[in-house]
């Protein structure tokens, strides 16, 4: 049992001032594995108070200085990877090969990419007789997600301090043991008193007490399209800065001419890793009608070779899905689609075979789904893939845009400027090219109602600046 009491306010660890306490279920066994303060709308504005108090000498430390605390804090992450592996593992029910390598590795990187930002970004530049200066936009109200929990902490935590902002975090209720390692180790390299604030609680309380708090001059919040609606109306309040990155439901272009096994197998990938709990999940392929028997018989046998399973055990590749809520809303979008005439080709809404115990899901793949289907329109969170068949180029285009969302995407061609030329097309915030790999340099975020704003990288600090000119 990993049981946390207390709340890391202005670098100090105190108790909060209310009573209650959120139990952290381990998805796998269904077994309360741990336990964090319920905080309250007064233990955010002693937060907020903190980071106000601390802003004013922070945000006049050099970017060398700050610089030097993420590479402190990067190499005390590092130190720590394997805790923050096994236990994003337990918590979450990702597979601990991939725990370690994402949710643990990434955010060293985010860290460490700030660390080296803060010191080559121009901080001042002359443009006629105006000396332009950037400067932090001050206390910024950070709330997380739980499906890469620590890795979007860091993509917010580590470009706010490397500005010179001061943060207030709520991480997710469901899976917040893992934030307490990082308030550990600002402690121990010496990071300022107020300059990183740590409060747990659910959403509705903390979170929207931090939104709404007249001291917290930005908030950044990841998490679902209706949430993100509610941070922005109570932020609007006292016209914050918001940066939002919110849902998706990226559609995967197979053209013609593309290599099928391996566009249709590392597709059935994208669409299931971290059982499908992946805001850029790719779960709508979209293919040519021409060849739709051949993405079929690719797709069941890539979906079929995902095994469900303890995530500590050698072999698995789907773990749980992180609550018994979220396997409900995956289970009744399967039989939606089973409901809208979808083929189903494998998986479906029952337990998968030995697997009672535990919030599991059979990956599912279903074929012929048409563009007014819920499972089409509505982001799922599960390994559910959605096959939807198109007769040219332009009708696959439009597919792929006839969503709300546009936060991801990928194109496959056997022809490298044909699938650059059909990227571009694409509303989405990022777009992967034949197979593209994950870059934490790059802007990362979303077109329409997946968000604005964007995170990791130059652009992803860019967010926490002011810029001010100076007539000369």
């Amino acid at each position: 049992m990993d049981i946390r009491d207390r709340l890391y306010i202005d670098g100090r660890w105190v108790s909060s001032t209310g009573t209650g306490t959120i139990d952290v279920v381990n998805p796998t066994t269904e077994e309360v594995m741990g336990s964090v303060p319920e905080g309250t709308p007064e233990d955010v504005d002693k937060a907020v108070r903190a980071a106000r108090a601390s802003f004013a000498s922070w945000s006049q430390t050099t970017p060398e200085e700050r610089s030097n605390y993420l590479y402190r804090i990067q190499d005390g992450l590092q130190a720590r990877m394997a805790e923050i592996g096994n236990t994003i593992a337990a918590e979450l029910g990702m597979p601990i090969n991939l725990a370690m390598m994402i949710q643990a590795g990434l955010p060293t990187v985010s860290f460490g990419t700030m660390a080296q930002l803060a010191r080559e970004l121009p901080w001042e530049e002359q443009i006629g007789n105006s000396l332009v200066v950037r400067e932090p936009v001050g206390v910024v109200g950070a709330i997380t997600p739980w499906n890469y929990p620590l890795h979007q902490i860091a993509a917010k935590v580590a470009p706010a301090l490397a500005a010179g902002c001061t943060v207030v975090l709520k991480p997710s209720e469901i899976v917040p043991l893992n934030s307490f390692y990082l308030a550990e180790v600002a402690e121990e390299v010496g990071l300022p008193p107020g300059v990183l604030n740590l409060v747990t609680g659910v959403g509705s309380v903390v979170g929207e007490a931090i939104a709404a708090h007249p001291e917290v001059d930005m908030v950044s919040f990841t998490g679902s399209t209706r949430a993100g609606r509610r941070v922005s109306e109570l932020a609007a309040r006292t016209v914050k800065r918001v940066t939002l990155e919110l849902g998706g439901k990226s559609p995967n272009v197979i053209l013609d001419d593309a290599n099928l096994e391996k566009a249709v197998s590392t597709g059935v990938g994208a669409c299931y890793l971290n059982s499908g709990q992946t805001c850029s999940a790719l779960t709508r392929m979209i293919v040519p009608r021409s060849r739709l028997a051949e993405v079929e018989d690719i797709a069941t046998r890539s979906a079929e070779e995902y095994t469900t399973g303890d995530p500590f055990v050698d072999g698995t590749r789907l773990g749980p899905l992180v609550s018994d809520t979220q396997r409900q809303r995956v289970r009744g979008y399967i039989e939606s689609g089973l409901a809208d005439g979808a083929k189903l080709l494998t998986g479906g809404a029952e337990a998968p075979e030995g697997q009672e115990r535990g919030y599991f899901v059979r990956p599912t793949v279903f074929s012929e789904v048409r563009p007014d289907m819920a499972i089409a329109q509505e982001e799922i969170f599960g390994p559910v893939l959605s096959i939807m068949p198109y007769d040219d180029e332009d009708e696959a285009i439009k597919i792929a845009n006839d969503t709300m969302y546009g936060l991801a995407g990928a194109v496959w061609s056997g022809d490298a400027e044909r699938a650059k030329a059909v990227a571009r097309r694409l509303r989405t915030g990022q777009v992967d090219v034949n197979g593209g790999g994950f870059n934490p340099l790059a802007p990362f975020g979303g077109y329409k109602q997946s968000g604005h704003g964007r995170e990791l990288g130059r652009y992803g600090l860019e967010e926490y600046l002011e810029v001010k000119s100076l007539q000369l």
